[in-house]
C-alpha cells in the first residue's frame, strides 16, 4: 500500500475571510506590505501566488487597490483644504498684543502628507497617477520634418537590393 504524498512546506493561509479582510484594508488606501507586516497576515509573495493561482482574488485585490486609491486622494484633498492650523497667534515683541502669523512648519507638513501621498500614488499605478511625459520631434528650425517620396519603379535593380538586403539584415532573428 502506497502513503499519500504530504504536501511540502507549511500550510496555505488562504481563506475567503483572510482575502476579504486585506481588499477592505486595501479599500482604505492602507498599502500591502504594512497590511502583511502584522501578526497572522501572509506574506506578499504569498498574496502575489494567490493572485497568480486564482483570479478571483486577483480582481478582488485590483478593485480594491483602485479603491484606495481614490481614498489616498480624498485624502489629499481633506489635507490640503484643512486649514485649521495654518496660522497660530503669537505674543507681539514688548507686549500684551496678539499677532496672527503664518504656521510655517504645519504648512510645510501637510505639503510633505500630500506630496507623499501623490508620489505613492505616481509608483503604484504610473498609468492612471503618474506625471504625463509628452515629447514631440521637430525639423529643422523647430518646423516640420521633411518628408520625401520615392517612386521605386524609378530606383535602379542596384539600388533595389541594396535597400531590400539593408532590410533583411536589420530584421531580428527569426522574423
Amino acid at each position: 500500500m502506497t502513503q499519500a504524498k504530504k504536501p511540502v512546506g507549511r500550510p496555505s493561509k488562504y481563506s475567503e475571510a483572510l482575502v476579504a479582510e486585506i481588499c477592505a484594508r486595501l479599500s482604505n488606501g492602507e498599502p500591502l506590505a504594512v497590511i502583511c507586516r502584522e501578526e497572522g497576515m501572509p506574506d506578499t509573495s504569498t498574496i502575489f501566488d494567490w493572485q497568480k493561482a486564482r483570479t478571483d482574488v486577483s480582481q478582488a485585490i485590483a478593485r480594491a487597490r483602485e479603491a484606495g486609491e481614490e481614498r489616498i486622494l480624498a485624502d489629499c484633498l481633506e489635507i490640503a483644504d484643512d486649514g485649521r492650523n495654518d496660522y497660530m497667534q503669537k505674543l507681539a515683541d514688548g507686549g500684551d498684543e496678539r499677532a496672527v502669523q503664518l504656521n510655517s512648519e504645519h504648512v510645510q507638513r501637510s505639503k510633505l502628507r500630500v506630496d507623499t501621498r501623490l508620489k505613492l500614488l505616481a509608483k503604484w499605478n504610473p498609468k492612471k497617477w503618474g506625471e504625463l511625459l509628452k515629447q514631440e520631434v521637430s525639423g529643422p528650425g523647430g518646423g516640420a520634418i521633411p518628408v520625401s517620396t520615392v517612386d521605386a519603379s524609378k530606383l535602379s535593380d542596384a539600388t533595389l537590393n541594396e535597400l531590400l538586403n539593408a532590410r533583411t539584415a536589420s530584421k531580428p532573428f527569426g522574423e
